[in-house]
């Protein structure tokens, strides 16, 4: 299976180019994830991101990422300036092997022809440059421009979200079509599911629900029992899409309301249904904690708030929040389940068990009894990413991605796939260990109701500074 590296450009303190409030770097990541959308949903494809959130990359940051995991391409995206309008795409100005132009050729012309047709977008051509992510990077590499931030006519197109969602499917099917990605089945039973509050408090809940009624947005309360505790959900919406998902939470953001996305997999797919107005009566008790919880899958909490979590236990921590979620993406594992599986196993990074703080061993890797203090690993980075593919060992039958070194020493004695769910860890990760799925799903849900406090603090913060401008 081929590996596309995606590099959404600038972010962070880096802006890129700003006219008039707008920020290259929001553009660039809203089109990159759009792009990585389509081709995890529609092709058998590995998809690195550089960023996934604004964080702060260095060019040379990148090329050794890049380096570093070898992926069969790299794209880089971004955002014009400087008077102009149009879209173009360019190449390294030094020698470059074949395939390079040939993946320029393919990519641009699939972009050119989807804009152009409905847009009139300027097609400024196939260019070369002294570019450091085209000329560092060890492999067929790209960057694109997509529009003018500083042109009335192109801002408004990248203000539009139908623009946006063209642009980032047409780059989606011209790395396919360059690469030539096999097609896949699409999974019908991963859900985006929009959350709008996850409360104790039924009430509480309710407020939310009339709050969200006022502005217009229809919701539900959906209960949950997670390790015999109660909690309502106000769900938003269900969408097979993550970019409507997510297009989903930024309007209720804009309406003052914080929201978070849940991936969940349904062993048991049904049609779907009307979104209902008000909360549906349950047919049936809740599966218990694990099912619904697969070890496969994409995160939903960010590197910042895995750490932050982490810390509000042990200040010391390390900050492997950014390991977890790569390593997550590159394996198509929960890296932010796999987190709350370390803070349990090295209790949240102090280490007072058997396995030692030098041996960047998370995991409790060949730690099997007294006297055997299990492997040891050079890096924290290396110390994550044995975690990561002893947990690929468990829940999938696949070989580990092109390109990748194992480092995982007990990875083929596990038997491949026998492990689906984080409960089916249970006896095989640790034995007895009746209720280590369970232990490890109750750290996740704590970390998600603290990263849940936190927005909530901040809301109340920013709307108590707004009280006082006005």
């Amino acid at each position: 299976m081929k590996t596309i590296m995606i590099d959404p450009g600038h972010g962070g303190t880096d802006p890129g180019a700003v006219y008039n409030g707008n920020e290259e770097k929001t553009y660039n990541l809203l089109t990159a994830l759009i792009a990585r959308d389509f081709l995890l949903k529609n092709y058998n494809v590995n998809i690195l991101m550089t960023r996934t959130g604004n964080e702060t990359l260095s060019l040379t940051e990148r090329s050794n990422l890049a380096n570093r995991t070898k992926p069969d391409f790299y794209l880089s995206i971004h955002h014009n300036a400087g008077g102009g309008s149009g879209f173009e795409s360019y190449v390294y100005n030094g020698s470059v092997p074949s395939q390079t132009i040939t993946y320029q050729r393919i990519i641009h012309d699939e972009v050119t022809a989807a804009i152009n047709s409905s847009y009139k977008v300027i097609d400024r051509g196939k260019k070369r440059a002294n570019f450091h992510v085209l000329r560092e990077t060890n492999m067929p590499s790209l960057l694109l421009e997509i529009l003018f931030i500083d042109n009335q006519k192109d801002i408004a197109l990248m203000n539009n979200a139908t623009f946006r969602n063209t642009v980032g499917v047409a780059i989606a099917r011209g790395v396919a079509k360059a690469l030539g990605l096999p097609a896949k089945i699409v999974n019908e039973k991963e859900l985006f599911i929009v959350i709008a509050g996850s409360f104790t408090k039924r009430e509480n809940a309710e407020g939310r629900v009339n709050e969200l009624k006022r502005k217009g947005m229809n919701s539900f309360i959906d209960t949950v029992v997670v390790l015999d505790r109660t909690y309502y959900r106000v769900q938003t919406g269900a969408f097979a899409e993550r970019v409507n998902a997510e297009n989903q939470v930024a309007s209720l953001k804009k309406m003052g309301v914080e929201a978070f996305i849940i991936v969940r997999v349904d062993d048991n797919p049904k049609p779907p249904v009307p979104f209902p107005t008000d909360p549906p009566k349950p047919t049936q008790p809740p599966k218990p904690p694990g099912i619904q919880f697969s070890i496969l899958g994409t995160s939903v909490l960010r590197a910042e708030q895995l750490d932050d979590f982490a810390g509000t236990i042990n200040r010391d921590a390390p900050l492997l929040g950014k390991f977890y979620l790569f390593y997550g993406n590159l394996y198509g594992i929960r890296g932010d389940v796999a987190y709350s599986q370390a803070l349990h196993e090295t209790n949240y990074f102090r280490f007072t068990g058997q396995v030692k703080p030098n041996q960047n061993n998370y995991a409790g890797i060949g730690t099997t009894g007294p006297g055997n203090d299990g492997a040891s690993f050079k890096t924290p980075e290396e110390g994550v990413l044995a975690h990561i593919q002893h947990l690929y060992a468990y829940a999938s039958t696949n070989p580990i991605p092109q390109g990748q070194s194992l480092v995982d020493p007990r990875f083929s004695l596990v038997t491949r796939g026998s492990a689906k769910h984080w409960t089916d860890l249970n006896g095989k990760w640790a034995v007895p260990g009746t209720n280590y799925g369970q232990s490890i799903l109750s750290v996740f849900n704590r970390n998600i109701q603290n990263a849940i406090k936190v927005m909530d603090e901040q809301k109340i913060v920013l709307n108590d500074t707004l009280g006082k401008l006005k």
